[in-house]
């Protein structure tokens, strides 16, 4: 499967979703914030299309 281009972003969080994000760097869920960041926001797309079926 060819690897998608990634484009560089910037966002504005709480500081308690940037803890939660750290935290689960720190126990190996995660490889980094952008790791973190663009799982949650695949997850929510494919809810989001599972409930427009």
């Amino acid at each position: 499967m060819a690897t998608k281009k990634k484009v560089q972003v910037s966002a504005t969080i709480d500081e308690d979703l940037l803890a939660w994000i750290d935290k689960g760097i720190e126990e190996s869920r995660f490889a980094t914030r952008s790791h973190a960041i663009v799982y949650a926001l695949t997850r929510l797309m494919k809810e989001e299309e599972a409930k427009a079926r």
